[in-house]
């Protein structure tokens, strides 16, 4: 059943990219990604905006990426861009888990879109197994030096992994949400290519370990 036409907020992570499978399952089609990169600082969850097009190529979807003063001004115009082109936009799809909800609250009442959180306020275990039992892959882009070593960039979500967590710090969040480690998809149920990491080198910038990946390849599955 059609719910409507949406767009997805991406990072290029797990959480935005589960959010969107969650909701193209529900029955939304999804219209484009929109990928926003702040121009003051790289954040610890910033991925090139090379990798993100090459996801959004492997899944089939058209991508907007946008550097941004204010995330809020720039996802709107964005949205409002869309619709006058004559695209129907009727939701936006979030990824957020525990924060950012006034936010994107307040984004979409004022454009008069469905808000659609399909993790909002799930057990974060829980939707680190179902993402991995959903045949998504992901790995660490980047990890917060003072909780994990750079031993860690790299490594694939998976069983393992959620043991290997535990193991080394349990008050570590499964799914990173206190910004203890950020992730990049390459592959899932979604995908019609899937990633694969040819050269990468290990950087420590700004308190996080970042794997920054200098060649890749789209693949066919």
């Amino acid at each position: 059943m059609d719910k409507g036409r949406v767009v997805v907020s991406w990072t290029g992570g797990k959480d935005g990219c589960f959010a969107c499978y969650r909701a193209i399952s529900k029955g939304f089609e999804v219209s484009h990604l929109l990928n926003f990169r702040e121009i003051q600082r790289r954040g610890s969850h910033d991925i090139s905006p090379d990798l993100v097009y090459a996801q959004a190529e492997a899944l089939g979807i058209p991508l907007i990426h946008k550097d941004f003063v204010s995330y809020e001004q720039e996802f709107k115009k964005v949205v409002r861009n869309l619709r006058d082109s004559g695209e129907k936009i009727d939701g936006a799809v979030f990824g957020h888990i525990d924060t950012h909800k006034n936010l994107v609250d307040r984004i979409c009442g004022e454009l008069g879109l469905e808000l659609i959180m399909p993790l909002w306020q799930r057990n974060s275990e829980q939707i680190i197994n179902d993402l991995i039992d959903s045949g998504f892959e992901a790995i660490l882009l980047s990890v917060k030096a003072d909780l994990l070593g750079k031993e860690w960039l790299g490594r694939k979500i998976n069983e393992n992994f959620i043991r290997d967590l535990k193991n080394h710090n349990p008050s570590i969040d499964p799914c990173g949400e206190n910004g203890e480690f950020h992730t990049f998809v390459t592959d899932g149920p979604l995908f019609k290519n899937k990633i694969k990491v040819m050269e990468s080198e290990m950087v420590l910038r700004g308190g996080y370990w970042f794997l920054e990946i200098s060649k890749f390849n789209v693949e066919k599955k």
